[in-house]
């Protein structure tokens, strides 16, 4: 069977699905590879070097010629219309938003499988591609504060007299907030941080970061739940003082399928001293900041809020390395001497395919259609 690499065609999409040494991977299963010329520009993947590992490039797209696709971004509808009964798709669908094209994925019959519903458990690790692009989205998100804050990240003692460091706060101690504390600390800022989860504070503490304690309920468990507005209110309330005395805030705070739960509001933008940089990575699931627009920077007063849109995709060339490794992991669950075939009796499988023969599996999907 054959595996197809589209070039993605979402606006200020930079990343590829497969990189040369994934081919490598995927040949070992038995699996032949079409990448379509121009797919790994961006991530700094050449033509020569998949022809090298032993893919085909192919002038053309290949969606529709092939029996797999692997794609970062949802396929277009059009795209969609050429695949055939019994294809195999894996990518970011994020349901919710695409739902014409999971229409047309289950009258086509396609199986679909979507890396944004993979189940949270041991042997899925390999495959969790909202976690590798979250270190990325985490690490990125303090470089893009420290290239708009107008000030130093790092205390420097100099014959003019000592600069102190930067205070930064991180909202959210998942995947891309622990990196987002991690990559601060290594430049040099005084960095704290909150997570609604009791098992967090040990690992905020373990990177060198002060754990802010809030007299409020905490959660269990290794991944936060959504909270009552209650609940957000009287947080929002305590945790003002610490955005007030912040030069930098970063939100991470995500709930896949759900509206991003707002912790900054305006009110504690303008307490923020002037020229404070808020970077909210839940922009484009309506934001963690009440003031932030995905993909676009927006002044409060004097505080810039950099509303992210698609943090990963800025740096491409280990996003795509992590992601292909991820989407390579999934496909080999299924692959056996050269044939894909989903076993969807397998609970990993099972929790991220979204349609098969037909039918739309995921429940709160078939709920919205």
């Amino acid at each position: 069977m054959r595996v197809g690499i589209p070039a993605e065609t979402r606006p200020a999409e930079r990343r590829v699905a497969c990189v040369p040494d994934t081919v490598r991977t995927l040949l070992g299963a038995g699996l032949a590879v079409d990448v379509q010329s121009g797919a790994g520009t961006h991530a700094h993947a050449a033509d020569a070097a998949y022809r090298a590992a032993g893919a085909q490039v192919v002038g053309h797209d290949p969606v529709g010629e092939v029996e797999v696709v692997l794609s970062v971004q949802p396929l277009e509808i059009a795209q969609a219309r050429r695949l055939r009964a019994g294809d195999v798709t894996i990518s970011f669908l994020s349901p919710s938003n695409e739902l014409d094209l999971v229409r047309v994925l289950a009258e086509r019959g396609v199986t679909s499988f979507s890396l944004d519903l993979l189940p949270r458990v041991t042997r899925a690790q390999g495959a969790d591609a909202l976690s590798s692009q979250a270190l990325v989205a985490g690490y990125r998100a303090v470089l893009v504060a420290a290239e708009r804050l107008p000030r130093f990240l790092p205390m420097f003692t100099t014959a003019a007299g000592t600069v102190p460091p930067a205070k930064v706060l991180v909202l959210g101690a998942g995947v891309a907030g622990l990196q987002a504390i991690a990559t601060a600390r290594r430049l040099g800022a005084v960095v704290e941080a909150y997570d609604v989860r009791a098992a967090a504070a040990e690992e905020v503490r373990s990177l060198g970061a002060r754990f802010v304690e809030l007299p409020l309920e905490t959660q269990q468990g290794v991944y936060a739940a959504e909270q009552s507005e209650t609940f957000l209110e009287r947080q929002r309330e305590l945790i003002a003082e610490r955005v007030a005395a912040s030069d930098v805030v970063i939100t991470t705070a995500a709930i896949p399928g759900r509206a991003a739960p707002v912790l900054v509001t305006t009110d504690m933008l303008k307490a923020m001293a002037p020229g404070s940089v808020v970077v909210d990575l839940a922009a484009e699931s309506g934001g963690n900041c009440a003031a932030s627009v995905a993909g676009e920077e927006v002044w409060v007063g004097e505080v810039l809020v950099h509303g992210a849109r698609n943090m990963p995709s800025g740096m491409p060339v280990h996003a795509s390395k992590l992601y292909a490794r991820n989407a390579a992991n999934l496909l080999m669950m299924m692959a056996k001497d050269g044939v894909v075939e989903p076993d969807l009796t397998d609970e990993v499988l099972a929790g991220c395919c979204l349609t098969h023969a037909g039918e739309v599996r995921h429940e709160p999907t078939r709920g919205l259609l």
